[in-house]
């Protein structure tokens, strides 16, 4: 997989969508083979990735990554390989556990056993991508339709899953193709999660999983001012108890001693210490939006893959 770069629609755009397919047709042509897209209350990821995949052919499109609450399965299948056969083959479905808070209060529910949800969620989406049939009945969830659920061109679909803890881990290792960690430290991903994962692939038969490491990068030649704007930028992070946790694993301060920050070469350096700990892909997150600080993205992702 070409090293990707998260898309950042802008919110102030005349119409976002078109602003994403001409950011996507821009990175394109500046050598980007690979984007992600994120998922928030406003433009849904999925659609939009199935309309990049189909005005960009040839760029890789993936979400990173939708919250599987309050989702069903069947209709997140249904979305994926309408994207996928849009996008020719070219889409990644990446999923999240989310969040308990931010759900109660956008959805006014609170879903608990959030693994086990996790667990059934994925092995009702196995089901339909993988047979093209489904009949499924958990503790958390059943999916038994009579209709048929398979899209023409709209298989396979690599599935990752934004996990963090060991149990979400095991459960991704098991039933999917890999891990999306956001500001997961060299050492976490060397010492915690690649260890985790593999494990859970392997006990499970399933091939080595991919480790899809999101890192928010900025190129600048004032590297106090750049590492001055990722820490407040970043400093939401360090208020959730999982990224607390990988601060403290890590030894650093802050969620900015996580990002690429800096020159060209200091940036490359901090992402080769990604790779080297374990990351079988990267994902560059701009922390800034213009379009200088998009261009360098796009170099240095360019300039990986030719490495």
């Amino acid at each position: 997989m070409p090293t990707g770069v998260v898309l950042l629609p802008n919110p102030q755009a005349a119409n976002l969508v078109d602003d994403a397919v001409a950011q996507a047709k821009r990175a394109f042509a500046a050598g980007v083979r690979q984007v992600w897209l994120g998922q928030l209350f406003d433009v849904d990821s999925l659609a939009l990735s199935a309309l990049i995949g189909a005005a960009v052919p040839g760029l890789g499109v993936g979400t990173n990554a939708i919250p599987i609450n309050p989702r069903h399965p069947l209709l997140v299948a249904s979305l994926a390989q309408t994207a996928q056969a849009a996008a020719h083959g070219k889409f990644s479905l990446g999923l999240a556990l989310g969040g308990h808070e931010y759900e109660r209060r956008a959805f006014g529910v609170s879903q608990t056993n959030i693994v086990q949800r996790l667990r059934e969620h994925l092995t009702v989406l196995r089901a339909v991508l993988d047979e093209g049939s489904v009949d499924f009945h958990g503790s958390e969830m059943s999916a038994a339709p009579e209709q048929s659920v398979r899209v023409p061109g709209g298989t396979p679909i690599p599935l990752y899953v934004a996990a963090m803890g060991p149990k979400a881990l095991e459960v991704a290792g098991e039933l999917s193709d890999g891990t999306l960690p956001f500001l997961a430290g060299p050492r976490t991903i060397a010492e915690f999660i690649e260890p985790t994962i593999a494990k859970a692939a392997a006990d499970a038969g399933r091939p080595k999983p991919r480790i899809i490491t999101s890192v928010p990068v900025l190129v600048s030649e004032d590297a106090d001012a750049a590492r001055a704007e990722a820490a407040e930028r970043l400093a939401f992070y360090e208020t959730i108890p999982s990224y607390q946790k990988v601060i403290a694993r890590e030894d650093v301060a802050s969620a900015a001693d996580l990002a690429a920050v800096g020159t060209p070469e200091a940036v490359a350096r901090k992402l080769s210490s990604y790779r080297d700990a374990g990351a079988t892909d990267l994902a560059l997150s701009p922390i800034r939006r213009d379009d200088k600080a998009l261009h360098d993205i796009w170099d240095i992702a360019r300039n990986i893959d030719a490495t």
